[in-house]
Parts: structure tokens; sequence; C-alpha cells
């Protein structure tokens, strides 16, 4: 079973085998690292780029514009601040041009808390992509959902952001959610594709015969079907809010949980349809609380679904504070954790209108 991280590397593999992937790219990306969380490793089209983010995007825009399909990577989202402008400017390629420019570039990022990387290496950045317009914007929360995304990214003929939780690149998926043609034996996978430790001059991948699998950008994933209370969320919170629900499965409450997989665009008929049937709403995410994106999906559920609510609908979302602490306990106070999830849920289903 691949990991969420083998999971994207395979599908870089494939993207640049047979969709046209000709340069992926960024600090450290190329050998011999392969990537800080080893994402690239043993990738043909992979080179290593000055520390310079601005220079990564920019040097990204200038070769999809020229016609190539480049994969750029920001090491960490944290550093990602610096060259918004130059995002706007991708996202803004198509729609100033009518239609005559296409821009196909992937910017993939880590983002999130969960590997105790403090103030400079723990930063969300959904609520911060999602106000750029023009973009595409998904974080996975699953190995075969890493890789269908990502597929469906490179596809793309205009600018995908792919946020990938730091907290889940070493998790595994279900069972079912194996990568076709991936091998069934994780040891003989980690043999194939990751590289070794020490000298890596003469390694090279074996890459398995994968299988082309696209999620489509825009629709969620139902991943607890229920009849009490919703809860919305995405990357590392899914299991977040699955922990919860299975606790509060012993009480009797019954939790739905949505992956939106995707933040633009998102899925709105799948979240009204779940608050139609529940009634009752939690937007979770791990960013900082003001001017969260979940706020926005709160702000259109009171909006548009008002008369079908029995609770005021709840935005459960990261401390608003400048950033995140090294100690455990202050990681664990600054982002949302499982037992904060289950006593907000079951606070929304006892609610008596």
């Amino acid at each position: 079973m691949a990991t969420l991280v083998q999971a994207i590397r395979l599908a870089l593999h494939v993207g640049e085998e047979r969709h046209g992937v000709t340069d992926i790219f960024g600090q450290d990306v190329g050998p011999p690292l392969g990537g800080v969380f080893t994402q690239t490793q043993g990738l043909r089209s992979a080179w290593n780029s000055p520390l310079d983010e601005r220079g990564i995007v920019g040097a990204a825009i200038g070769l999809a514009l020229a016609g190539q399909r480049p994969v750029a990577e920001i090491q960490f989202c944290d550093y990602a601040f610096n060259m918004v402008d130059l995002l706007k400017l991708a996202g803004g390629i198509c729609w100033s041009s009518a239609g005559d420019w296409n821009c196909p570039m992937v910017l993939m990022t880590p983002v999130g808390s969960g590997i105790r990387g403090s103030i400079y290496h723990s930063h969300s950045f959904d609520a911060q992509a999602t106000r750029v317009p023009g973009w595409k914007i998904v974080m996975p929360s699953t190995p075969l959902d890493a890789y269908g995304l990502m597929l469906s990214a490179i596809l793309d003929p205009n600018p995908v952001m792919y946020l990938a939780p730091k907290a889940l690149l070493r998790t595994k998926g279900a069972h079912f959610e194996r990568i076709p043609g991936e091998p069934e034996d994780e040891r003989v996978l980690s043999k194939m594709i990751d590289a070794p430790l020490g000298d890596r001059s003469k390694w090279r991948p074996e890459w398995p015969d994968v299988k082309d699998v696209l999620v489509p950008i825009g629709q969620a994933r139902v991943c607890r079907r229920g009849k009490d209370v919703t809860v919305v969320t995405y990357g590392r919170t899914v299991t977040v809010a699955m922990q919860a629900a299975e606790a509060l499965a012993a009480e009797q409450i019954d939790v739905e949980v949505i992956d939106l997989r995707s933040l633009a665009p998102y899925d709105w008929p799948a979240i009204e349809a779940s608050v139609r049937k529940t009634r009752r709403v939690c937007f979770l995410n791990e960013d900082t609380e003001v001017t969260n994106f979940g706020e926005h999906l709160l702000r259109r559920t009171v909006e548009e679904l008002f008369y079908e609510l029995e609770a005021p609908p709840k935005l459960l979302a990261g401390a608003h504070v400048p950033g995140i602490g090294l100690a455990d306990a202050l990681e664990r106070a600054s982002v949302p954790q499982a037992d904060k999830v289950t006593s907000t849920l079951r606070e929304l289903a006892r609610h008596q209108p």
C-alpha cells in the first residue's frame, strides 16, 4: 500500500512519461535529495532551482506560456506568501486573454501542522490560496486521492495549486484505495521506488506499471454517511473528523463526514445535500479562524439554507496566532484535535431548535 508521498511520486512519474510533464523543479527537488519529503526521488525531469520562491513561480509561468507543462514546488507553504502577486498573474492569464492563452502549470507545496515544524514550517495556505482567482486548488487526504488529483492537475490547461498535508505524507489508505498496478506488498514498492540511504549516484527506480486514475477536480468524497450532523473538511482534519465520528457512534450520534478534496471549485451540491439531510453542520480545517475558507462556506450555508438548519452552523479552525509552537502541547492547542471536534459535534447534534 503506497503512502501519500509515494502516491504523489508515482503520479509525477506517470505525468512525465504519459502526459507531457516537462519540468519538475524547486529547492532540493532534483538529485541527490529528491525532495525534502522524498516526493520527487528518481524522476527524470526533476531539477534543483535556487532558493527563490518568486523565481520558481516565475519560471513555471514562463515555461507554461512557452508550451511546456511544468510542476513547480515551493518547499514549504510558509515561504509562499512572498509571491502572491505572481499567483494572481498566473491565475489571470486565461481570463485576461479571453481564452487565447492558457497556463498549464502545477504548483505543489506541503501545508499545515503535524511535523513539529514550529513557526516557520507549520502554516496553512488554503485560505490564502482561495483568495487568488483563476486557480484550481486541491488538497488530498488519502494516497489514491493524492495520485488521482495530481494527474488531474497535470492534465488541466490552467494553473492548479496542489496542497499536500505534511502530517499525512507518510500515511497509507484503506485496502480498497490501492492505486491500480501498485505492488500488493508495500516492501516491494519501497524497494522499487524509494532511494536508499547513503550514496544514490548509481540508484535508479523501477517504476511499477500503475494505471491512470483521475479524481475530478471539484468533486467531494463522502467518507462516512450519517444522519445527525455533517462535518465538512479536507486535508489533515479529515482523519480527525473520522476519529470524532467513530467516537460519537458509541453515543448513537451519527456523523456524516465530507472530504471536499477541492477548494476551488468546491462541491456545493454535496454540501447542500448533506446539510438538507442532517440540518446541522460544522466546517473544520486547521487554517487560522479569521478570514478562514470555512467562513465562506458557513456564510453561504446561512444565506441559502437558513430555513433548513436546526442548529447554528459552526466553524472549528486553527487559533488566530502568529505561528505554531514547537512543543507538542502548543501545536495541539493551535489546531483542532479530535477531542475538540468530538465535543463540538456532540453539542451540534444535541442542540434543540
